[in-house]
């Protein structure tokens, strides 16, 4: 009798994707070197471990930054999967573990042959994920041409507020002269005080 484990996405970037759990190790993260990869911002380069153990697969936290939960608990330490339970990581990523036993050696009874023959159709992959998805992590970083389009310098702008700048002070200038050199009424004939 053996035993297959998989984890099933439901809520996150893919929704009814399927992990197969397969080997002694299996890390999750967000990095394309992890044996289940999962792109989202929530999830850390390298997030969780699974490993398997007698007969069972052990989870913990790799030091995450949003976490990881079972059963709505966070993890503070390895922590062993039972079959149903809902694996989080972050508040978007929702993972449910099944097990599946069967016998290898067990005879596979078929259904009697009806008149009409069966056609067999290919399984349909799930659907890929929503285009606008919040949590997607762009495939390559931005590129620095990409950065000097955005960053683009109005030269009207720059020349408005240079102007600016210097009318101002070429105004405090004058009005500190005028009161240097005691000439109010020189230039402001209309002021009280003045002959």
């Amino acid at each position: 009798m053996t035993s297959q484990h998989q984890l099933i996405m439901r809520s996150g970037p893919t929704p009814g994707a399927a992990f197969m759990l397969e080997g002694d190790q299996i890390t999750i993260g967000r990095d394309p070197a992890n044996a289940i990869t999962i792109n989202d911002a929530e999830i850390s380069r390298r997030h969780a471990r699974l490993t398997y153990q007698g007969g069972k697969y052990i989870l913990e936290d790799l030091g995450s930054t949003n976490g990881t939960f079972v059963n709505g608990q966070r993890l503070a330490g390895p922590r062993v999967l039972k079959p149903g339970e809902v694996v989080s990581f972050g508040e978007q990523i929702v993972l449910v573990f099944e097990s599946t036993s069967f016998d290898a050696g067990a005879t596979v009874v078929s259904p009697r042959a009806t008149a009409v023959p069966s056609i067999s159709r290919p399984v349909a992959p799930p659907p890929p994920p929503p285009a606008d998805y919040a949590g997607s992590v762009p495939a390559s970083p931005v590129t620095s041409t990409e950065i000097v389009e955005r960053r683009t310098i109005n030269p009207l702008a720059i020349a408005i507020g240079l102007g600016a700048v210097l009318f101002l002070c070429m105004c405090g200038l004058f009005f500190w002269w005028v009161d240097a050199t005691f000439r109010w009424c020189v230039f402001f004939p209309f002021l009280s005080g003045c002959p």
